[in-house]
């Protein structure tokens, strides 16, 4: 019964033209990368879906990091955080993360996690107990809707960055803890939530502001330090989770918030209690990855990328008037969404795409709203003007 089951669900899935399916990467991540297919044959294709927006992966200095790391701490860690698997590269690690953001959070201390997934679970349940209400907007990412699930809180979804439906909900909650949940930079859409003014609605109405930029980190701010830095905002009710597997290069997640709350976290946040601890040669590396995106290199290829970035929107939008259904998203930031509608529409795109050597996926719901679905194109700074100009003019000539 349950293999028929699963059978017709799956069958479901394939006549909404939203089934899914794994590809095997042969070579580095980088823009040209060598991919098996479905059908089984490897191609070099031109790659703009990868997270690696500085293009730090495939680094050389990283991976020596990475080598040294191993070498000097082996292969796993053991065990959980607490129980022996915190090394001093781990310690290292939360040291690092707690002086980058000490002027945006005061009395800051960071934990580090395996994942961002993890990290967004642990705060979210950790925090969102009985005594709590969650305003979450309602573009957040997959694991902040789930950590919403999971927390026994009430959850308040808010309008996209819709500021005044927020403080009417704020202003109408009788909660005795206030959190407003929100990514920086939302994945799918690639816009920059307006956190100076939602941090303004936190100090009005006594709430926190848990921040997931996980896609602004390494990107935006002088020094790559994120959404924090590029708004300038400072206070103690900022509470920030990272991503160490998008601009670092590597692996992992973390959060940075008051001392107290941290300690919190230690002690209740299940995800960070009962998983075992990342491996320490990738604690170690990610402090070579930090020197990186902090110096010359970094700032470098955040130029680059708003270059890219423009070349981009000025050779989409010059198309756009014969193509009056597509709509392309209003965003300063690598993810540059094509908005084309339908499942099938999208999927026929995305194809007629990758048979000229370009890989840029398409986007269904449930990830984004229904009828929005999109090529989800991303920039890395390690892509070429030439890059660009090439899926510029594939997307001309696809009918």
């Amino acid at each position: 019964m349950l293999l028929d089951h699963l059978q017709q669900k799956l069958d479901a899935i394939e006549a909404q033209s939203l089934t899914r399916f794994l590809r095997a990467a042969e070579t580095p991540t980088a823009p040209r990368q060598t991919v098996r297919g479905r059908d089984g044959v490897a191609r070099e294709l031109l790659l703009f879906c990868s997270n690696d927006y500085l293009g730090l992966a495939a680094e050389p200095a990283l991976r020596d990091a990475l080598i040294e790391g191993a070498r000097r701490y082996g292969a796993g860690s053991g065990a959980s955080h607490l129980i022996s698997g915190h090394s001093a590269a781990h310690e290292a690690l939360d040291a690092r993360l707690a002086a980058m953001f000490a002027a945006h959070i005061p009395k800051a201390r960071a934990l580090s996690f395996s994942t961002g997934y993890m990290a967004n679970l642990a705060v979210v349940t950790a925090l969102g107990d009985a005594d709590a209400q969650v305003f979450s907007d309602s573009l957040n990412h997959a694991s902040l809707i789930d950590g919403c699930r999971l927390a026994r809180a009430e959850i308040k979804r808010y309008a996209h960055v819709d500021l005044t439906e927020l403080r009417s909900l704020l202003m109408a909650s009788t909660a005795k803890i206030k959190l407003i949940v929100t990514d920086a930079v939302f994945s799918m859409d690639g816009d920059i939530a307006p956190l100076r003014e939602i941090l303004t609605l936190a100090n009005e109405f006594d709430a926190w502001l848990i921040v997931d930029d996980a896609h602004g980190f390494g990107v935006l701010g002088e020094q790559g330090h994120g959404a924090l830095e590029h708004f300038g905002l400072v206070s103690e009710r900022l509470i920030l989770v990272g991503t160490l597997g998008k601009s670092a290069g590597l692996s992992g997640a973390f959060v940075v918030a008051h001392e107290t709350i941290t300690e919190y976290l230690l002690q209740a946040a299940r995800p960070y209690i009962f998983t075992t601890a990342a491996m320490p040669a990738v604690a170690h590396a990610l402090l070579a990855a930090f020197d990186l995106i902090e110096g010359d290199l970094g700032r470098a290829r955040r130029a680059a990328l708003v270059d890219l970035q423009a070349r981009l929107r000025r050779g989409i939008e010059a198309q756009l008037a014969r193509r009056p259904h597509w709509r392309l998203a209003a965003s300063e930031t690598p993810v540059q969404p094509l908005i084309v509608g339908g499942n099938a529409e999208v999927m026929r795109l995305a194809g007629a795409l990758e048979a000229r050597g370009l890989r840029v996926p398409g986007i269904r719901p449930p990830t984004v709203p229904k009828g929005e679905a999109r090529l989800r194109i991303t920039l890395c700074a390690t892509h070429t003007a030439a890059d660009v100009d090439a899926l510029l003019a594939a997307l001309e000539v696809i009918e």
